[in-house]
């Protein structure tokens, strides 16, 4: 409910406005239609004391609606009372680039005790931590969907924590195999993204609930709105995220009595090390193309696919670089006192659940279209049946000129 307050309230309101105004209006045509008998009933008066009560309860619905934004934005506005960063650990999964590297780089700044893991300890993006860093940071090698790692992470950090506590979990390690419709997805594609999304980052969770149920600490965990709506061709992806909303959400109730506070960032669209990486979706393109069935090649054709790949690069080229919202929002989640279970980072998002949640699935996926990919090209197939619908309505009309001379 939090995150949708303002949409909420313009929505009630709207709603309240155009039944307001149906009442009178079928009221009012019930009256034009039974003329004799309402007059005999006194409907006049009815209908005019009915709508003098709705007007003023409309007004005031607005009103109420208008103050409580008001007191809302005033509130948001103000500065929030946060909680010393200072000697609180926090471990962050996937840091050699994107959200996870900028994020271990501005805690290390606050004064966070950070243990970031990285896929590659001889990487630029574990060597640049190294560089950048104060030495409260810890890199640590982890690939989340090989157990072993996890537990020795695990390990290493109870280690260096001692008898100290962990503060958070950010989980930010993510991956989005490759992109296009669900039927042209390979299964290796939905595995993959679920292995790292979901399973690598439930594994991790589970490792380090101990730690943070101990300490009544956080979990904080990066996801998409993807997992929430039916972004064209990211079904693969975007599977994997609804199954982590779902257990994040799941484990937020759980873990209440424990006194450990789950929240799940949304961000909006970013360009980020993996999104910007042409050769790898080029190789992916071709991947693709290379294992494809001939028959589903021949109904969708080879251009079809390509132009979701050019699509998807294009997209990816205007999005923004700055990756700061994402980086603030997620420090907010750790050290606010009453964090909340869920955070939109980057604009427009409000906008977008406010649409998907209220609006016809067909402005909806209109809009979501709009706003990611939008496809041009035709699959071959239909192509073809369009063309031979045309030939055939053409022939018929050719055959019923000759049949009118006649």
């Amino acid at each position: 409910m939090e995150d949708y307050t303002l949409p909420f309230w313009i929505y009630l309101a709207i709603v309240t406005v155009f039944i307001g105004g149906a009442m009178k209006k079928i009221l009012a045509s019930h009256l034009n239609a039974t003329s004799t008998v309402v007059a005999w009933l006194g409907a006049t008066v009815l209908v005019e004391r009915l709508w003098a009560f709705c007007l003023p309860a409309m007004l005031l619905l607005v009103l109420f609606g208008i103050t409580f934004c008001i007191y809302y934005a005033t509130k948001n506005s103000q500065p929030r009372a946060m909680l010393p960063a200072h000697g609180k650990a926090v471990i962050i999964t996937g840091c050699d680039s994107g959200f996870g590297n900028a994020t271990a780089k501005h805690l290390d700044s606050l004064g966070f005790e950070v243990f970031a893991t990285v896929l590659d300890l001889n990487g630029d993006g574990a060597k640049e931590l190294q560089r950048t860093c104060s030495h409260r940071l810890t890199l640590l090698q982890v690939d989340i969907t090989q157990p072993q790692q996890v537990q020795q992470a695990l390990l290493d950090t109870k280690a260096k924590l001692g008898l100290k506590g962990l503060w958070a979990l950010v989980n930010n390690a993510g991956v989005c195999v490759n992109f296009g419709d669900v039927e042209l997805s390979l299964m290796s594609n939905y595995r993959g993204c679920m292995e790292v999304n979901f399973f690598g980052t439930l594994s991790i969770t589970k490792a380090f609930l101990p730690l943070l149920r101990q300490a009544k600490g956080r979990i904080v965990t990066i996801s998409s709105p993807a997992g929430d709506q039916p972004f064209p061709c990211l079904a693969a992806y975007g599977a994997s995220k609804a199954a982590l909303n779902l257990v994040t959400e799941t484990l937020r109730h759980e873990l209440e009595p424990w006194g450990v506070q789950v929240s799940t960032i949304l961000p909006s669209s970013y360009r980020t090390a993996q999104s910007s990486n042409s050769a790898y979706w080029e190789n992916q393109h071709k991947h693709l193309l290379q294992n494809l069935s001939p028959a589903l090649l021949e109904d969708y054709g080879e251009e079809y696919v390509t132009e979701t790949k050019d699509l998807f690069q294009s997209f990816a080229k205007h999005i923004t670089t700055n990756l700061q919202p994402v980086v603030d929002t997620i420090v907010q989640a750790l050290l606010t006192p009453q964090p909340r279970p869920r955070y939109f980072a980057g604009s427009g998002l409000s906008l977008t659940y406010f649409i998907h949640s209220y609006f016809p699935y067909s402005i909806s996926n209109r809009c979501l279209k709009k706003r990611f990919l939008k496809k041009n090209v035709i699959p071959r197939a239909l192509r073809k049946q369009s063309a031979f619908d045309v030939n055939l309505s053409l022939h018929n009309n050719n055959n019923e000129e000759k049949l009118q001379q006649m």
